[in-house]
This record gives C-alpha cells, structure tokens and sequence, in this order.
C-alpha cells in the first residue's frame, strides 16, 4: 500500500482551508491540475472522498474532516522535527501563565499544548480559561504572561502585542435539506429573510453585528445561545441558519443530522486565532519557547 508524502497533505489542506483548487494553487504557487492530482491520489491512498466538489468550490466530507485534523498533526510534527535540533529544549525552564478563551479552548489549542508538555517537560504550564476583557486585563497586570485568544476581538491596541496564528473564514451553516442550497449564490439578505442561530460565546454576536452592521440587513435572530453544539444541533434539524467560522464547524450535530456550509456573496471578516501580550515586557524562556512553538503551527497553517 502507497503511503501518503508531505506534498499530497500539505495540498490537502491548502484546499481545505481556501475551500477552493484554484485559490490552493495560488497560495502554493503550483498548478491547479498539480493540486487536483495530488488531492485524488491522496483519496485513492486513504480509500475514501475527502472533498466533496460543488460550483462554488470544495467541501470536506466528513472523513475529510477526520483526515483534516490529522494531516495538520502531521505538517506540525513534520515541522517540529526539522526545528527541534535548533532548540535544547531540556534546558527551558520557568513557569509560563497562559490564558485563553473559550472557543480556543475547545477548538483549537489542545493538541498544540499536549506537544508542547512533550517537548518541554522543564516548563510549569498553567492554564486558565477567561473572557477577553479579563484576559487582557490579566496580561497588563501581570497574571498572565501568555494568552492565545481571538486577536481580530482585541480592544487594547496599545497596551498589547499579538500575532495571528490562523485566519478562519467564516461560512453560512445551514441544514442538509435547506431551500437555499439550491440557489447559485446566498448574501446576507438572503440570509436575513430566515430565522437566525445567535451563538454569543466569545463575543461571536458582537462580532456578527459589526458585519451586519456595515448593510442595511439585520438577522432574524430567534434563539442565542453560548453553546456551539446547540447552535449545531438547531441548524441540522432546520429551525434556522448561522454564520460561524471553520474552526468550530463540524458536519454532524451530536444527534447524527448533517450540517452544510456555503461561501456566502458578501466579504465577511474572518476570526483570527493568535498570541497576546503585554507590550514592553520582558518574557522569560518558557514565553519564548511557547510563542516559537506556536508559530510552527502557523507556518504550516499558512501553506
């Protein structure tokens, strides 16, 4: 049995991210047709569709979302092995306070913190989990040296420094069966003539009102909720649509109903993922380590 190479993962998840061969290639600076045929005989290798094709693009199945989390596993450890001759990393040690926010939490920072425990076992991790004002408020004050939080949701531009690791676009959620997946392109007005999800977790309605904000459309909002899987589980069963990023979505609700995701017609800002800290403050090695560590992940994010 053929094994898969870094180039055939490495393409997968360019398209996964862009949603789109065309847009993978430009950021690979390669052919489309070399995209194309490195995704196929990725799905012949692994024996399942990974990418479902539609006009507007691509869309992970959902063994492609399996797959996704392990192909970027994977580029993340291909990377850490090439760096990790640069780095005595028995010889980092300290303590390093890190906060982060919910949706970071639950949807993007665990594997990276069970690599970095690994990696560096002199460093004394404390986590905590906070909202944003409390995590910047932390970061001044000195309770917290580290934060990897939502970077495009910061307030204090001034007091704080932040790199953005991942940009994650956000999509219309809609169910399986839902009318306007027949329709050729969906925008905001159309998506303001349905019955609206509201998840508020990490300021996400603070953030969808600033879009909303910028047309003359608002959203029928019938439920909110701080729960991502309830706003899952609503959409699949129909009761209404959503506008969330790739990072939180799942195609399958905890009841085993489909949820799909269309590209909408109008520029909707992405939710950027990153590191904060305080600026002008001295950071000790095992901020140091953290932040290059992090921005392995980047770098294949990027790719």
């Amino acid at each position: 049995m053929n094994e898969p190479s870094i180039r055939q993962i490495r393409y997968f998840i360019a398209v996964a991210n862009s949603g789109q061969i065309s847009r993978a290639a430009m950021e690979l600076n390669v052919s489309q047709s070399a995209v194309t045929t490195a995704v196929k005989q990725l799905e012949e290798i692994v024996g399942t569709q990974l990418l479902e094709r539609h006009p507007g693009g691509v869309a992970l199945t959902y063994e492609g979302n399996i797959f996704l989390d392990h192909a970027r596993r994977i580029m993340a450890a291909v990377d850490e092995a090439v760096r990790s001759p640069r780095r005595r990393r028995d010889d980092v040690r300290g303590t390093l306070r890190l906060a982060m926010t919910y949706t970071v939490a639950g949807y993007f920072l665990p594997p990276y913190i069970e690599r970095f425990v690994h990696a560096f076992p002199g460093v004394d991790l404390k986590l905590t989990e906070a909202s944003r004002n409390a995590i910047e408020d932390g970061l001044v004050s000195g309770t917290f040296d580290l934060a990897v939080m939502l970077t495009s949701n910061i307030v204090n531009q001034e007091g704080l420094s932040y790199d953005t690791l991942l940009q994650s676009r956000r999509r219309l959620w809609l169910s399986s069966q839902h009318a306007l997946l027949e329709q050729p392109s969906i925008s905001l007005a159309d998506v303001a003539a349905e019955p609206y999800i509201m998840l508020t977790v990490d300021e996400a309605s603070n953030t969808a009102q600033r879009y909303w904000n910028r047309t003359s459309y608002r959203p029928h909002t019938i439920f909110r909720t701080s729960s991502v899987e309830a706003v899952r589980s609503m959409v699949a069963s129909g009761m209404g649509v959503t506008i969330l990023s790739d990072m939180v979505y799942r195609p399958w609700s905890l009841d085993g109903r489909r949820v799909e995701v269309i590209l909408l017609a109008d520029s909707i800002p992405t939710m950027d993922v990153g590191l904060a800290w305080a600026t002008n403050v001295e950071q000790n090695s095992a901020v140091s380590a953290f932040r290059e560590f992090m921005h392995i992940g980047e770098e294949q994010l990027a790719r």
